[in-house]
């Protein structure tokens, strides 16, 4: 089968976009796992652009294992910066599995995008039991093998849980990610985030992403951490999340919705056969 289709990334958090609203391309979980692998195509996440009447597209993100993710803060800065240059129009809402999320093209390849309202009650992160989820109480160790307890768990399209540590760099994150990601507390799997609060303004984190492993960048994440970082008073209404690659700028508005502004890619236009 050949296809077309588009590269882009957001802080390096890449992404095979294809556009099924016009041919549709009908991939087993299998061809996913296939495109998504870097000794082929290779990305973090695939992203199938699809037909609707009510917004400008809708979206589904697929992992780098071939699993079904309800959102991706970063793909969808994307999408929007592409059906912006497409439509010469600064402003697109496309509906997710999380709902709907309006983007906002702010500059050249700036886009920001209304991620919402962060959830954060057990049952709809979710957890397998009740738990006070500001803190989790999931023990961790560092590299000298020194025993850190906590975890903050959120929800904002997809279940995030966020360590605040004094050294990010001091953990294992190859390690002890995956072993956050299937802990039995998240019948879902979750994202697993090291963050270290540098400041009110500047938080710096790496991120273990449900179903991809370790990222350069995650959208949600970032979000995700932002809004954990504000329940625990560790900031106030905006800050910079940096990841190895660059920062992306996260607001909590009046109403508790998130706000995710940062960069995006060049639009590079790609074909294979699989």
């Amino acid at each position: 089968m050949d296809i077309k289709a588009f590269k882009m990334d957001g802080l390096g958090n890449d992404f095979v976009i294809i556009d099924n609203r016009q041919t549709v391309t009908n991939l087993t979980k299998e061809q996913i796992i296939k495109i998504c692998d870097r000794k082929f195509i290779g990305c973090d996440q695939l992203i199938l652009i699809k037909k609707n009447d009510i917004s400008d597209a809708s979206l589904e993100f697929y992992n780098s294992d071939g699993g079904m993710s309800g959102a991706c803060g970063n793909g969808t800065r994307c999408i929007a910066d592409l059906l912006g240059k497409e439509n010469n129009k600064k402003e697109i809402v496309l509906t997710t599995l999380s709902g709907k999320l309006k983007s906002n093209i702010v500059g050249d390849k700036i886009v920001s995008t209304e991620i919402g309202v962060a959830k954060t009650k057990w049952n709809e992160i979710p957890l397998s039991k009740e738990l006070n989820t500001n803190n989790l109480g999931i023990k961790i160790n560092d590299k000298n093998n020194k025993e850190f307890s906590g975890g903050t768990a959120v929800n904002v399209g997809n279940p995030h849980v966020i360590f605040f540590v004094d050294n990010n760099e001091n953990f294992e994150i190859e390690k002890i990610g995956p072993k956050i990601e299937t802990h039995s507390l998240f019948p879902e799997k979750c994202n697993f985030t090291l963050a270290t609060v540098v400041n009110k303004e500047l938080i710096k984190v790496r991120v273990w992403e449900r179903g991809a492993g370790l990222t350069k960048a995650c959208g949600t994440a970032a979000c995700a951490t932002a809004f954990a970082a504000k329940q625990n008073g560790l900031i106030n209404d905006k800050v910079d999340i940096e990841f190895s690659t660059g920062r992306l700028t996260i607001s909590i508005d009046e109403n508790n919705s998130i706000h995710m502004k940062g960069p995006v890619s060049d639009i590079e236009e790609i074909n294979f056969k699989i």
